[in-house]
């Protein structure tokens, strides 16, 4: 076993990253033909020279089959990919580099967990829990195991900030929960979870606790030992890096307890016709032929992110949101949800102008240049209790600035002439 051991992060004043020159490390910024205002790294974020040069270094000189031969290449293939594993374990603070798998994405791996770990355990009246401001991939993976197993799903409701109500969540922590699913960011609200506190009080009871950390694990520290998690899950698309890959962290003792969702070549260790004998984790669940380029990819994203400094970016990024929420609170008929301490938010603000639908704001904005989002955003349940179809959506990254800003509420203004407010 790959033993990870923690790496200690030298925390450098905010204003000693030169947040404008790190946005000419992306070359979508550079070569527009259009001024471009991306607003919309919550859905997919953009990638740094060193991510794409990684990724097209590995097809043109070092690309092989992983875990499939003994020849030089192969050899180095496999060698390579060990050491992403071992990078993003170290990204997360992971015990061990044999507890991250790579998975296609963090709904794989959510949906590995439901189906592989839940769904054995759970019997007819056990609960799961989530939260009301869940991505659909945090919420359907756990209606379908309830459904087919007879339990039921129970979730926490938010308060009038958009925040969880912990005191009106009965149960949460009762003998019948056998798990608690819970996103660390909100990808609409940008709500801050209180998670050390929950998953505090989950373990007191031995109910183990699923981080979505897709929202958050590019933009702030996390530290899986810290947070004393069972299973976390994260994307590279929505931290710099590559699309079709994520990872899986687990509990070593969790990993050996679940079955794995996909069987085929390189997850078993002896097939016979009768019965067949899994791999040793993480081989176990990386069933085909594992994703060289996108490993290394994932990797070198999350070295980049990792150099800057997670709590630099967090700050840039809460800041950049505060701004924009002063903004946008300052133009007639914005209504913005979530928390307005920008402490307990992330870079992320959803909002509506009175008297305009979503689809119309975003699509005039960008035709100025300005990318945000508009829809449900994967969250219905949360829309739902907000008593909404849609929002528009802008969210920030670190290689965000005040221009953004500046465009976003021009574009809001614009929007409001049009459409003759």
């Amino acid at each position: 076993m790959a033993r990870v051991s923690a790496k200690a992060t030298s925390v450098a004043p905010p204003d000693s990253v030169d947040f404008d020159a790190i946005r000419k490390d992306f070359p979508i910024f550079n070569n527009s033909a259009q001024t471009l205002h991306y607003l919309d790294s919550a859905a997919s974020s953009q990638k740094p020279d060193c991510v794409i040069d990684t990724i097209a270094d590995c097809y043109r000189s070092h690309y092989g089959p992983v875990h499939r031969g003994l020849y030089p290449l192969a050899e180095s293939a496999s060698e390579s990919y060990e050491k992403a594993r071992q990078t993003l374990a170290q990204f997360i603070n992971a015990p061990s580099s044999d507890e991250v798998v790579f998975t296609r994405s963090a709904t794989e791996a959510i949906n590995l967990i439901a189906s592989g770990w839940a769904g054995p355990r759970l019997r007819a009246g056990d609960e799961i829990w989530l939260s009301q401001m869940e991505h659909h991939s945090n919420f359907l993976p756990w209606q379908r195991v309830c459904r087919d197993r007879g339990a039921s799903l129970r979730v926490i409701p938010l308060d009038s900030s958009g925040q969880l109500n912990l005191e009106k969540a009965v149960g949460l922590f009762g003998s019948k929960t056998r798990l608690i699913a819970i996103t660390q960011v909100s990808n609409v609200l940008g709500t801050i979870n209180p998670l050390e506190a929950i998953i505090n009080q989950a373990s007191r009871h031995s109910i183990p606790v699923l981080v979505d950390a897709a929202q958050s694990v590019g933009h702030m520290p996390v530290d899986v030992q810290s947070l004393n998690c069972d299973f976390l899950v994260a994307s590279a698309h929505k931290m710099c890096g590559p699309n079709g890959i994520g990872i899986l962290y687990g509990k070593k003792e969790r990993l050996m307890e679940t079955e794995p969702l996909l069987l085929g070549g390189g997850m078993v260790d002896q097939v016979q016709s009768e019965n067949s004998l899994w791999a040793d984790i993480p081989a176990r669940f990386e069933a085909g032929s594992p994703n060289l380029a996108g490993a290394l990819g994932f990797a070198a994203a999350a070295d980049y992110i990792q150099k800057i400094g997670r709590h630099q970016i967090e700050q840039r990024e809460q800041d950049l949101a505060a701004s924009a929420f002063e903004v946008l609170s300052g133009i007639d008929g914005v209504t913005i949800y979530g928390p307005d301490n920008s402490q307990k938010r992330s870079g992320i603000l959803s909002f509506n102008i009175e008297g305009f639908h979503p689809h119309d704001i975003a699509q005039i904005a960008g035709e100025r240049g300005v990318a945000i989002r508009a829809g449900h955003h994967c969250c219905q349940p949360l829309m739902q209790h907000l008593g909404i179809s849609s929002t528009a959506r802008a969210s920030f990254s670190f290689y965000n600035n005040q221009e953004d800003i500046t465009a976003l509420e021009s574009a809001i203004l614009e929007t409001k002439k049009i459409l003759g407010a």
